[in-house]
């Protein structure tokens, strides 16, 4: 199972492996505060994706659109969630205010569809 938390959030007990999925470290918190797995900063959004978005709520649609297909051009970066998530559950954590329209979200639902594609087995 894969869930979506925010770094400003208490850890839910029971959720999983915690792993960063942010290009840029989160403000305020320092990494010794922060518990996790891993800092994937390589699955997140390119610089220049993150900067067109700029968190514009009218720009989600092109966003998930864009992200998507840089996902699929880096597989080497999101290979190491998908392993971990079909072993044990896992929460993709994101630092975004808003928790409606960011990365980790379209991230979360890349990685269930090639969890739940058919035929589709682990490396």
């Amino acid at each position: 199972m894969i869930y979506v938390g925010r770094v400003y959030d208490a850890p839910v007990k029971k959720q999983g492996r915690r792993y960063l999925v942010e290009r840029l470290w989160p403000r305020g918190i320092r990494k010794v505060d922060l518990p996790l797995e891993a800092w994937l900063k390589e699955v997140a959004p390119s610089t220049e994706l993150r900067r067109w978005y700029q968190h514009d709520p009218a720009k989600w649609p092109e966003f998930q659109r864009r992200y998507r297909t840089e996902l699929g051009k880096n597989e080497e970066a999101w290979r190491p969630l998908l392993q971990a998530g079909r072993r044990a559950s896992i929460v993709l954590l994101y630092s975004a205010h808003d928790t409606e329209h960011n990365s980790a979200l379209v991230l979360k639902a890349f990685l269930d569809k090639k969890l739940t594609k058919p035929g589709s087995e682990p490396r």
